[in-house]
């Protein structure tokens, strides 16, 4: 926004949520929300079958638990991070700090790379133990629509995470480039709460004292004394 930094407008305007909900980031974070509910719900409901010799329960993802335990880990915690990120968005216009919105931006830019990463692998592992998974351990076809709805979510969460990225490292950029001109980025060798020395401009006229020297103005106007002179001879 214009007058802002980091795609926010300045501290302490009033909050605007239509402004809020326009934002690719903020859509893009409702979707991953979405897609997270998606992955975990469908394996914690659908994921899990009875075995046919006891009444223990297995992964439908060829028996293993790893499989399921990591796509409902990922996606509790993806759930999370969004809520997370999302009360930041609600709250980031607040911050009056250029510094700390840097800061802001930057973890989402890490946090969203981190995410998209882990879902690849989530992608990645829950689509190779669906492919080697046995007919046999499931004959009656139980949950396959909710453990390919969970691949498919997961596979979908890259793009979103990826998404939410892009847009925050070109924040960063942007708002980069505006807190140049902030007060938290000047120079900290200079104090501002120092008085600045009066410049004195030497004078170059003729020396009234008739001495051969160069007479030097007072430094101080209120001083009826000269600073002296300089004399050649003395």
């Amino acid at each position: 926004m214009e007058g802002g930094a980091y795609g926010a407008g300045k501290a302490g305007g009033a909050f605007d949520p239509h402004t809020l909900v326009r934002q690719p980031h903020t859509i893009l974070r409702v979707v991953s929300w979405v897609f997270s509910i998606v992955v975990f719900g469908s394996i914690v409901n659908e994921g899990y079958l009875n075995s046919n010799s006891g009444g223990e329960k297995f992964c439908i993802y060829n028996r293993n638990p790893s499989a399921c335990s990591y796509g409902v880990t990922v996606g509790v915690l993806a759930f999370l991070t969004c809520l997370l990120y999302l009360a930041l968005d609600v709250y980031f216009p607040q911050i009056s700090s250029v510094k700390d919105r840097k800061k802001a931006v930057l973890s989402d830019i890490g946090v969203s790379a981190f995410w998209a990463f882990l879902w690849f692998v989530g992608f990645c592992f829950l689509a190779n133990q669906w492919q080697v998974s046995k007919p046999k351990d499931n004959p009656m076809n139980e949950g396959t629509d909710a453990a390919r709805a969970a691949i498919t979510f997961s596979f979908f969460s890259i793009f979103t995470w990826a998404g939410q990225a892009v847009l925050a490292f070109q924040r960063y950029q942007i708002g980069a480039d505006s807190a140049l001109f902030s007060q938290d980025y000047m120079d900290p060798s200079q104090d501002s709460s120092m008085p600045y020395a009066p410049y004195v401009e030497p004078s170059t006229g003729p020396d009234p004292a008739g001495l051969g020297g160069t007479y030097q103005q007072p430094a101080n106007a209120f001083d009826p004394e000269p600073q002296g002179y300089q004399s050649q001879g003395y």
